[in-house]
């Protein structure tokens, strides 16, 4: 089976095992089929000893009660940056560093499914998403007050509009089945995250040389181009998570995975919104 280009996602299900935790969280847990292969070489799945499976309604619960929680702390740290502008940085810095760990330890912890653990990254995130959009919304980069601030609200909503309208958009493809998720086209999507993630740290090691937010983040055509390429990377990914997904509610992992699938789409959701909103705020500073 094939593995999500969302790290969070990977792992969740492995491919050529002929015996394994049918989620992949590193533990048979009750309700768990093992994964045997047929003479065809597919992956075939007994019947679920005991225990409730994950239907899609789960996911959609799960991920509902993490989307809630990251609102409600974005929200309230808004809020206490309008106060106090002063904690702009210290709950930014706080909310990145502490999901960026609970991210961490859930994927190479095999604990995407501890719901401790979901929701604790969204609180953290909920600080950083909040910190961050006050930050696009009513600042320029080098540090004063952005003309368009008084308009902060409505870029904010826009943002958060397109990514939810990006997020049915490409639900309605998977389900139409106009793009297939198929090996080749994960490993392109897996291929162009990592070229991303590489301009991205020579960005920043570039401007921390030259004290700017370097031609990928400085607002100017390339930074755009940069931009509309996260933004397309991160819709696409959307394909291959709810392709695994899929394939774990068909094989009949157990309810308490679709945690994990909540924290992996949330990864992504996340991503999004912030690329979305970068790119807006650029427009709203030319």
């Amino acid at each position: 089976m094939r593995e999500s280009s969302n790290p969070v996602m990977r792992g969740v299900v492995r491919d050529n095992e002929k015996s394994a935790p049918y989620a992949g969280f590193g533990q048979m847990v009750p309700g768990a089929q093992s994964v045997i292969l047929d003479s065809a070489g597919q992956p075939q799945y007994a019947p679920a000893q005991a225990g409730r499976t994950m239907t899609i309604d789960d996911v959609v619960a799960k991920t509902g009660i993490t989307l809630a929680v990251l609102a409600g702390f974005a929200v309230a740290a808004y809020a206490a940056i309008q106060a106090n502008t002063g904690l702009a940085m210290p709950l930014w810095g706080i909310g990145m560093v502490g999901g960026l760990v609970l991210v961490l330890v859930a994927s190479f912890g095999r604990k995407q499914d501890n719901p401790a653990i979901v929701l604790g990254y969204a609180a953290f995130e909920g600080l950083f998403v909040g910190a961050i959009s006050h930050i696009f919304a009513n600042w320029n980069i080098g540090g004063g007050v952005a003309e368009g601030g008084t308009n902060a609200g409505a870029l904010i909503g826009q943002a958060v509009l397109a990514t939810f309208g990006v997020f049915f958009g490409m639900l309605v493809v998977y389900k139409t089945g106009a793009i297939r998720v198929t090996p080749r086209f994960t490993r392109m999507l897996v291929a162009g995250m990592i070229g991303v993630v590489v301009l991205m740290l020579g960005n920043l090691v570039i401007g921390l040389f030259t004290h700017s937010a370097g031609i990928l983040r400085d607002g100017g055509p390339i930074a755009i181009i940069f931009s509309l390429v996260c933004i397309g990377l991160a819709a696409f990914s959307f394909l291959i998570d709810f392709d695994q997904a899929d394939r774990l509610i068909h094989a009949g992992a157990p309810a308490k995975a679709a945690w994990g699938v909540a924290l992996g789409l949330t990864v992504t959701l996340v991503w999004l919104y912030i690329e979305i909103l970068r790119l807006l705020s650029y427009f709203q500073r030319n």
